[in-house]
């Protein structure tokens, strides 16, 4: 199922300063409950629980290519990790300036250790 963005500027600000962070070399991941996730849950034609996802570039990391790139690269380490993501939350992920010299696999195993750090992280096995 493809990515459902976060599209509100409140919601970003309500990660940043309500959420859990998690701090690493290549990303910065916020994470808040999603308090909405009951009526996307309807609204969803599979009836799960879905996760909102928001991308933060700052152009102090390049021009517009620099910065697509970055994107693409979260795009792409964030679908290698998220069958194993809890559902039902806000998650925010920033980029960092050593994002662009990595590759994505490189984001992936960051941005999988930021959600086993967070709490977020399920097994494959295990109930989700």
């Amino acid at each position: 199922m493809k990515n459902i963005a976060i599209k509100e500027h409140h919601l970003y600000n309500k990660a940043y300063k309500k959420g859990n962070s998690y701090i690493g070399r290549l990303v910065t991941v916020y994470v808040l409950k999603d308090y909405t996730a009951e009526r996307l849950r309807r609204e969803n034609p599979e009836k799960e629980y879905v996760n909102r996802i928001g991308l933060a570039v700052s152009k102090k990391l390049g021009g517009a290519v620099a910065r697509n790139r970055a994107k693409r690269l979260i795009r792409a380490g964030f679908d290698v990790v998220k069958p194993n993501v809890k559902t039902g939350n806000l998650i925010v992920i920033g980029a960092r300036g050593a994002i662009l010299s990595k590759k994505s696999t490189q984001v992936a195993l960051e941005l999988e250790r930021a959600f086993k750090s967070l709490g977020l992280y399920a097994d494959s096995d295990a109930e989700k």
